[in-house]
């Protein structure tokens, strides 16, 4: 009856007494060491127990599963988040990450990187694929992007990449080649602190939600730069759904935020790195430590330019034309890449390297077969047709118009010509070009005719 406060006072709870209380300081030491150790190397709670067991055999009574316990209640009191505070993003800034995920090309399965580039403000993004995450990836999936949408953001925010740059404590050192893209284009980085992901949470979210939706099951595609284009309309279509709280659609979000970015320059930027290497007695020269590129036999044992860029390596010849195109290799094996076009010239002046010539390993059964039977005048026509119809239209035409000139029979010069000419300009299939309405020049002869 004397009482007068009877609101309800919360209760201390208080851990029972435990066999293993005189060894939990032991054990907390332990586990603070481990912060400074690699994750593989730290503390089990097997290992924990069988430690304790082995260093006081006498005096540690304690049962396993009380130490595991233990150890769990202490992880996961470490691993708690601190909590973090929540950012405000206006329009026209970015965040951008690489992701990974698997596709299927050319009949095989492998890991590719995607490049994603997220607007916090709008919750929108965009990605675009390739084999890396070099600087070249990185500036040629900017560019693409940036001439999608019509526009710069104004900042990006990126972790410690090694493609764009590093951060060490407030030092920021740029790759020379991000570095011009950056000027040229003309926007701001940011870099995360070490260690700080959750500073560009939104584009890691992305990522995740990316490779769940875009990436599952797994594609198939036959031209990377194709499907990038094909995946920027595809992220734009993803729009149409409501942002998680803002209550509009992304893509309404998006055209109030498309506003805020800065312009397009004038020129566009050429997204490659220039190299000097040393070539070997075959006009080959190996990048990344293994793979192997061709330029020309005459350049054997030379030094010569090569241009790095995100899908292809390109290789100039003395007037700082492309010699050769190679596609650019980012598997962990050692790779070996011939451009047959530059051999052709070489199998011209040497017609007697035909039988274990590159190029003819490289073709199909029925064709080696066919040019096989040539005389070697003919054979030498033939080829000379194919080196012209390849510097002229790519080797990629000229090829088919030799398996289309072996289908018809009709394996001469003439014919190669003709084919390439029509493949290039009007499609092998499709009706010629009917060209100038020469009508009033049949008049005007028949004319003359009838006069005299």
């Amino acid at each position: 009856m004397r009482e007068e406060d009877f609101n309800e006072k919360a209760q201390e709870k208080r851990a029972p007494a435990s066999k293993l209380d005189p060894w939990k300081p032991i054990i907390d030491g332990w586990l603070e060491e481990d912060q400074r150790m690699r994750f593989k190397q730290r503390h089990t709670a097997q290992r924990v127990h069988h430690r304790l067991r082995t260093e006081y055999p006498e005096d540690y009574r304690c049962s396993y599963p009380l130490v595991q316990r233990y150890v769990k209640q202490r992880k996961r009191e470490r691993g708690t988040s601190p909590g973090y505070l929540e950012l405000v993003w206006p329009p026209g800034e970015a965040q951008a990450d690489f992701g990974e995920a698997d596709i299927i090309e050319g009949g095989g399965q492998r890991p590719i990187k995607y490049l994603c580039l997220s607007f916090p403000n709008s919750n929108g993004a965009f990605i675009q694929v390739f084999g890396g995450e070099t600087a070249e990836c990185v500036c040629q999936g900017l560019m693409d992007i940036f001439h999608h949408i019509g526009g710069v953001p104004r900042r990006i925010v990126f972790d410690n990449a090694g493609g764009v740059g590093r951060r060490v404590r407030e030092k920021v050192t740029l790759t020379d080649l991000f570095l011009r893209f950056k000027c040229h284009y003309g926007f701001s980085v940011s870099f995360c602190n070490p260690a700080s992901g959750h500073e560009k949470g939104h584009v890691e979210n992305k990522v995740g939600y990316v490779r769940r939706n875009f990436f599952v099951p797994i594609p198939e595609v036959e031209n990377l730069e194709i499907w990038n284009q094909e995946l920027l309309s595809r992220m734009e279509q993803d729009f149409q759904r409501p942002h998680y709280k803002k209550g509009l659609t992304i893509g309404e979000l998006w055209a109030e935020g498309r506003r805020h970015l800065s312009p397009l320059p004038e020129k566009p930027f050429l997204v490659e790195r220039l190299e000097r290497v040393r070539t070997n007695g075959y006009g080959k020269f190996c990048f990344d430590g293994r793979h192997w590129y061709s330029s020309a036999p005459e350049y054997a044992d030379r030094q010569v330019a090569v241009g790095i860029r995100a899908h292809t390596v390109v290789v100039y010849g003395e007037n700082g034309e492309p010699l050769s195109v190679h596609p650019r290799s980012f598997s962990e094996n050692r790779t070996d890449t011939a451009d047959y076009a530059t051999s052709l010239q070489t199998l011209l002046r040497r017609p007697r390297a035909w039988t274990n010539s590159p190029f003819r390993a490289g073709l199909s059964e029925p064709l080696r077969e066919n040019l096989d039977e040539l005389s070697k005048p003919d054979l030498r026509r033939v080829l000379s047709v194919l080196s012209e119809s390849a510097s002229t239209f790519g080797y990629e035409v000229a090829l088919e118009s030799l398996q289309e000139a072996v289908r018809r029979g009709a394996v001469d010069s003439f014919s190669l010509q003709a084919i390439s000419a029509r493949i290039a300009y009007d499609g092998l299939l499709s009706a010629p070009d009917r060209g100038p309405d020469l009508e009033t020049y049949d008049r005007a002869f028949l004319d003359l005719k009838v006069q005299s």
